[in-house]
């Protein structure tokens, strides 16, 4: 009998230890992708830039507002519109975006909160006079020169959703737990998503600086409270035919929130949002590739099987500390030999994404502190399992401030 318990303990933790390969190994394919491939990206050929409409959604975000539409209105050409949407909004958001010369409209309704319903509702403002293509960006974000116009311009021409760069910027002396998690930023918004367009596979919505046509975002509902609905979108449209295109040349940038407890507020709806994306939605991804045959949307069901990357570590971490005492005590190898391999996999995508996109702005010491990041993020998850977060909750903001990655 005891013999039968060791062998079950031992062949669960093989599966465990195959099934963390799937997104260890794609999560290494993305990043050496990413490094290795010399993908150019592809001019946008249309005869003359599309006429756009910029919608920005605002829940309160008087702090700073001014700066993103300061960066964005020159970026508008005759025949275009910058449109806020000032959602369920208690301070001075509406009347600074008029004063910067904005469109508003705005928006009441206690009972359907988030971002989702915000979008919707500008949506069908435009459905009037309907633009060629519709881009959208948050209103504590910094649209950098010539963005607009490239995704845009790529939305038309490919007849497809566009996402832009999104990267956070940093304090002039961030924490260590800040820094570690600007690298994991970059490597999800950037890192992972250019290694897709080096292999001519779609990527994620990020939720600013995406780009669509009119023909393609008309056919769906935006109108929900859900906490990642950019990837429920990309999700979507990519069933039906829409797959996303990344364009790292327009570049987005955010900051990420200063204050602990809105940072820890931002990180929770991110990450529980994922997982409950990954487990509703890559079951169904599955299905449609299979039934379909569309290697795209089996691709992106496997980039979606990658959990946030201190959740991913976390996971091999204590799968290695269990498969480590099962070789002291009943001498087996295989578990071990197998998660040894996946650490190496984890540590050389970790490295060429820092060395090759963010060695500039992040320190050689941001590395050396995963660890104390990923076990700071211990408590997040525990809650995941405990009481995930199900609905939008707007993180506190800081001003928006313009940088160089």
């Amino acid at each position: 009998m005891g013999q039968l318990i060791i062998l079950l303990l031992e062949g669960l933790l093989l599966v465990i230890s195959f099934l963390l390969l799937v997104p260890i190994l794609v999560l290494f394919i993305e990043c050496i992708a990413a490094v290795v491939l010399r993908r150019r990206t592809a001019a946008a050929q249309v005869p003359a830039r599309p006429r756009i409409a910029v919608l920005v959604p605002a829940h309160d975000e008087a702090i700073g507002i001014g700066a993103t539409l300061e960066r964005l209105l020159p970026q508008m050409l005759d025949g275009d519109r910058l449109i806020v949407i000032a959602d369920n909004c208690t301070d001075e958001t509406a009347a600074i975006a008029r004063m910067h010369g904005a469109t508003v409209i705005e928006r009441q309704d206690a009972q359907n909160l988030g971002k989702g319903y915000a979008l919707d509702y500008g949506l069908k403002f435009l459905a009037v006079d309907p633009p060629d293509v519709v881009v959208m960006v948050d209103a504590d974000c910094i649209v950098t020169d010539g963005a607009i116009a490239k995704i845009s311009c790529l939305a038309a021409a490919e007849q497809k959703p566009v996402q832009a760069n999104y990267l956070l910027t940093q304090s002039n002396s961030p924490k260590p737990e800040a820094a570690v998690s600007i690298l994991a930023f970059t490597v999800k918004n950037l890192v992972r998503p250019f290694g897709l367009y080096q292999l001519r596979l779609p990527c994620l919505l990020t939720g600013t600086g995406m780009a669509f046509p009119w023909s393609v975002i008309h056919q769906v509902s935006l109108a929900s409270s859900n906490i990642v609905e950019d990837m429920q979108l990309t999700l979507d449209l990519l069933v039906t035919g829409y797959p996303s295109v990344f364009c790292a040349d327009a570049e987005v940038t955010g900051s990420l929130p200063e204050h602990k407890q809105a940072a820890e507020s931002q990180r929770t709806r991110w990450e529980h949002g994922h997982l409950q994306t990954l487990f509703s939605q890559v079951p169904r991804l599955l299905k449609v590739g299979i039934s379909q045959k569309r290697f795209d949307v089996l691709a992106l069901a496997l980039d979606l099987c990658v959990p946030p990357l201190s959740l991913l570590v976390m996971l091999w971490a204590a799968t290695m500390v269990a498969a480590i005492a099962d070789s002291l005590f009943f001498k087996t190898y295989g578990s071990l030999i197998l998660l040894a391999f996946q650490g190496l996999l984890i540590l050389i995508s970790i490295t060429v994404a820092w060395a090759r996109f963010a060695r500039h702005t992040l320190p050689l010491g941001t590395l050396l502190s995963v660890p104390l990041y990923v076990l700071w993020k211990v408590p997040l998850y525990l809650a995941f399992l405990v009481k995930p977060q199900t609905k939008w909750i707007r993180t506190a903001r800081s001003v928006a401030k313009s940088s160089e990655l």
